[in-house]
């Protein structure tokens, strides 16, 4: 060692940095910043070097690191860039367990919650984006397992298989409410068999429900359910015939209430304005009461 190198004691080193005496001797402690050497009193000495070496320390320290983890990097075990990056993705993952935290908040203020839903919003404010998805991807696999998507009418197995709910990490209160629902809603069990029951229907050969227009339907069932027209009236009649023809055999319009029934459900088609919402879909109007004024109507005249 040079005769001209400066040696600080701690209490040197802590007016040059500006830390402790207590958080130096805490660090040289743990071997974060070694002393250089000590005086004939036993006092530990450091270099000059340990200004920078605790500066950065101190950085690090600042920014979340572990002690552990600020000795791999001084002793050059691992980079700070990929510190920096790991950090980084926990960071990102901690801010958006705190949006959803604030987006659950939120919703409570707006709306006040009963002991049930507070139970449910409390699980899923606590949960990762992942661990949200995973709620969804078991109500699907429980949903279709076993139904071939290739089959004829397997479109609805394929379909729901495909379009997952990309659940937000940032939710807007919306979205909130839409997934408190959504939670509520697959983990019915009624609503699971009711969903299975149209994903079997779906696949089987034949049973599509065919011999209407939706657009049709739409149009001018859905009108009839605005005005309040009874399905079993004269009136009703005519808005029927517009929708199917009027010569349909009436063991054909009682097969086609039966294969309609089957697959118009208000819970299974809100399942997906819910996932609409999730992932920022436009809105799309319930479709489920025309159809069921439809399946009325035929059977009132078969």
């Amino acid at each position: 060692m040079s005769d001209h190198t400066e040696l600080l004691t701690i209490g040197g080193l802590a007016r040059r940095t500006g830390l402790s005496v207590r958080t130096i001797r805490f660090w040289s402690d743990s071997g974060v910043v070694a002393p250089t050497g000590r005086s004939a009193g036993g006092y530990r000495l450091y270099d000059t070097e340990a200004v920078a070496r605790l500066d950065l320390v101190r950085t690090l320290r600042e920014l979340g690191l572990d002690l552990d983890t600020v000795r791999r990097v001084l002793a050059r075990q691992v980079t700070v860039r990929d510190v920096a990056r790991a950090h980084l993705r926990a960071l990102d993952t901690e801010i958006r367990t705190l949006q959803v935290r604030r987006a659950v908040l939120q919703r409570v203020a707006r709306h006040g919650s009963t002991t049930e839903e507070m139970r449910l919003m409390h699980k899923l404010a606590r949960m990762s984006a992942d661990e949200r998805q995973r709620i969804i991807d078991d109500f699907v696999h429980e949903t279709f397992d076993g139904v071939d998507p290739n089959a004829p009418g397997g479109h609805i197995a394929q379909a729901m298989r495909t379009m997952p709910a990309e659940l937000p990490a940032d939710p807007t209160p919306e979205q909130v409410d839409a997934w408190v629902e959504l939670a509520d809603l697959v983990g019915d069990e009624e609503f699971r068999k009711r969903a299975r029951e149209m994903a079997v229907a779906g696949a089987q050969a034949g049973q599509e429900p065919l011999g209407h227009d939706p657009a049709q339907v739409a149009e001018h069932a859905g009108r009839a359910v605005r005005e309040g027209v009874a399905p079993e009236s004269a009136e009703g009649k005519e808005i029927l015939d517009r929708i199917v023809d009027p010569d349909l055999p009436s063991a054909e319009r009682a097969r086609l209430a039966d294969r309609l029934a089957t697959f118009t459900d208000r819970r299974v088609e809100r399942y997906w304005q819910l996932l609409g919402v999730l992932n920022g879909r436009p809105p799309f109007p319930s479709q489920a009461p025309a159809f069921e004024w439809l399946i009325a109507a035929l059977r009132a005249h078969a």
